[in-house]
């Protein structure tokens, strides 16, 4: 009877869990990250595929900063789909694993040295940058550089192709992009730095007192995972190789889109976290869920001629494709 008595008791809590939840996010507008519905938002469809995976359906808003913190602060909002992380935000609220990240690339006209590794190296140059990004204060009050503020990034390279800067700082998911679908005008008018002068890693956030907020982290943190490994982040970046540590030992691994992997191995692919150490002079590849060590062993029938993740819209407004 007492046996009976417990299941009884269980049943309702399990049951709750088990019904759909709702969050309310929100975010700043931060191309391609985050944006308004009817542009690309890719960090607000990651999250929303994890969070749907878990059961929790999400309801999102675009607003200023000042106004997303506000709302997190006076309950309006349970969290945010992607935020960095502060000590004082870490006070009231949970944190994900990181799922991205915002990674500023140097760029220069054709010819130009990109060799650079930091602003201090760029003493009295012009670089352009997106208005509003908030990539921290070196960006904006060094004394060393001129800071062009523009509206987008096309409204930028426009600005470095008629030598109204020198330079342009611009998010390495953009640089993917570029070498995937624009390799022709990449190699005729641009040069691309190798180093990021400024790493932010993405995350979901979401305030401690949201009931099951522990719960919802745990569960998009596995999804996430997950979603690296079954082409669900390649779909949504809209990219045929991503680079991410599928198997978790510190090494990366090359992961595929379906299974044509072109007739060589790959030379351009966007990496989802710089942190997790490399092997030098070592690729893996993650094809159809299996790990190959090396290109050479990859097997023949995936060297087909490899398919276009998606079809870019040469229309399309989302700062993912521009116009030289």
């Amino acid at each position: 009877m007492k046996n009976f008595l417990f299941v009884l008791l269980i049943i309702p809590s399990i049951y709750s869990y088990s019904q759909e939840q709702n969050i309310k996010l929100a975010s700043d507008v931060f191309p391609p990250f985050t944006d308004i519905a009817s542009e690309k938002g890719f960090a607000l469809e990651l999250v929303k595929e994890a969070l749907n995976r878990g059961n929790v359906q999400v309801e999102q808003t675009i607003a200023g900063f000042s106004e997303v913190m506000d709302g997190l602060n006076t309950g309006k909002y349970d969290g945010s789909a992607a935020l960095w992380k502060t000590e004082d935000r870490e006070n009231y609220l949970l944190y994900s694993e990181p799922y991205l990240e915002n990674r500023l690339i140097l760029v220069g006209r054709k010819g130009s040295d990109v060799s650079a590794k930091s602003l201090n190296e760029l003493k009295g140059k012009r670089i352009a940058i997106i208005s509003g990004y908030a990539y921290g204060s070196t960006v904006y009050t060094s004394l060393d550089v001129i800071i062009i503020p523009g509206k987008s990034d096309q409204e930028n390279l426009e600005k470095l192709l008629t030598f109204e800067t020198d330079y342009m700082l611009v998010d390495e998911l953009l640089i993917s992009y570029l070498l995937t679908y624009q390799l022709n005008d990449i190699s005729r008018f641009l040069e691309i730095g190798k180093e990021a002068f400024i790493i932010q890693p993405l995350h979901l956030a979401i305030l401690k007192n949201k009931p099951n907020a522990q719960k919802i982290i745990e569960d998009f943190n596995y999804n996430i995972k997950n979603m690296m490994s079954d082409g669900t982040y390649n779909k949504i970046l809209e990219l045929n190789w991503i680079q991410s540590d599928i198997d978790g030992d510190g090494v990366h691994e090359l992961v595929l889109l379906g299974d044509k992997a072109g007739r060589e191995a790959p030379a351009n692919y966007y990496r989802l976290m710089t942190k997790t150490a490399m092997t030098e002079n070592s690729e893996r590849y993650y094809i159809n869920g299996e790990i190959y060590d090396g290109w050479q062993v990859v097997p023949a029938k995936y060297k087909t001629d490899i398919m276009k993740a998606a079809k870019m819209n040469t229309n399309s407004s989302s700062g993912l494709k521009l116009k030289f």
